[in-house]
């Protein structure tokens, strides 16, 4: 279908206003933790530290890449040891809007997040405790922590670890193209990225990928209609039942978010596609039930390029020296 009138693309911005929610113009608050300067100062740093790593080689950007669209553009994430993680690093970008983290949605929010790559043995393999004393090690780190946290007497805790790298992924905000077009600009999106949009809910992408973040927000069986191979859905991870426990939950993810989705290849939580144009003709057989055509594909897919937004800067933190009471790296892998 052509889109080429104003009256035609009015119409189709009423039509996604009702699926789709723009990216606000300021950073969301949170849940039990005000957003302050320092605090995302704070958060930056830990982001970036390896030392909050029991190797003192990966920090949290290692898998959430802030110059590779926010995740490490691997099928899944290398970690302690060399060790392979069990899914694909999903992006941290636009992360603030997901109604629960990973890809089963065990964590409740960013804060519970960051809590768990530091303790998981195949990850950063590090331990509260140790983490504490490592922060605790150096001067300025006990100074920034105060400054964040100024109305505890011991503000460096683990906590006040993941609070303030929540604050600082709260800023991770990628305005894109399809901002401008809900908010009332015509020429933001391409004539074929209008029809991509128009096709995208015409065949019901938008069930799932919905919302201001385009997914993040639902959880449905991977294989609604015609369950992929398992190249796709590997048999040994069940999802969400593995938080749950639940026999419906088998098989049940997370919807993936999809802003900035033309930057985090490869696909899904097996990270087993690379090609997004496959990714997308799998999701019409698997979810949908219909093949759908190389014009709809590609359609779709020029859809999603407006989905690509704007980086906010990032500088790279100079960050605390460590001394003498410092606890040394380790390499050593401990059996799960």
């Amino acid at each position: 279908m052509a889109i080429g009138s104003a009256g035609q693309a009015s119409e189709l911005r009423d039509q996604a206003l009702d699926m789709f929610a723009a990216l606000p113009s300021t950073i969301p608050a949170l849940n039990n933790n005000i957003i302050t300067p320092e605090k995302v100062d704070l958060g930056k740093a830990l982001f970036f530290d390896p030392r909050m790593s029991a190797s003192g080689v990966f920090s949290c950007n290692s898998c959430h890449n802030l110059a590779t669209g926010g995740d490490d553009n691997m099928p899944t994430s290398i970690g302690h040891g060399w060790q392979k993680g069990p899914r694909n690093s999903p992006t941290v970008l636009n992360a603030v809007f997901n109604e629960a983290q990973f890809w089963d949605g065990r964590a409740a929010d960013l804060a519970e997040q960051a809590k768990g790559p530091v303790q998981a043995g195949v990850e950063m393999a590090n331990t509260p405790a140790n983490v504490v004393a490592t922060l605790n090690s150096m001067p300025q780190y006990q100074d920034w922590f105060q400054a964040s946290f100024p109305e505890e007497s011991d503000p460096v805790t683990f906590d006040n670890f993941a609070k303030a790298i929540e604050a600082y992924e709260a800023t991770l905000i990628t305005p894109a193209p399809f901002d401008a077009f809900l908010n009332g600009d015509d020429n933001a999106l391409t004539e074929q990225q209008k029809e991509g949009l128009a096709v995208f809910m015409d065949k019901g992408c938008a069930a799932c990928h919905n919302g201001v973040n385009l997914g993040g927000n639902g959880y449905y069986p991977f294989g609604l209609i015609e369950k992929p191979g398992a190249d796709v859905l590997p048999p040994d991870d069940r999802g969400r039942f593995q938080v749950t426990e639940t026999a419906d939950d088998s098989y049940v993810f997370r919807a993936s978010p999809l802003r900035n989705i033309d930057q985090t290849a490869p696909y899904f939580h097996s990270g087993k596609v690379w090609d997004l144009e496959v990714a997308v003709a799998i999701m019409g057989t698997s979810q949908l039930g219909m093949e759908l055509n190389e014009q709809e594909v590609d359609q779709i897919v020029a859809f999603l390029g407006s989905l690509t937004g704007e980086m906010p800067e990032v500088v790279y933190p100079v960050l605390p020296t460590e001394t003498l009471d410092t606890p040394r790296p380790t390499g050593d892998v401990i059996p799960n």
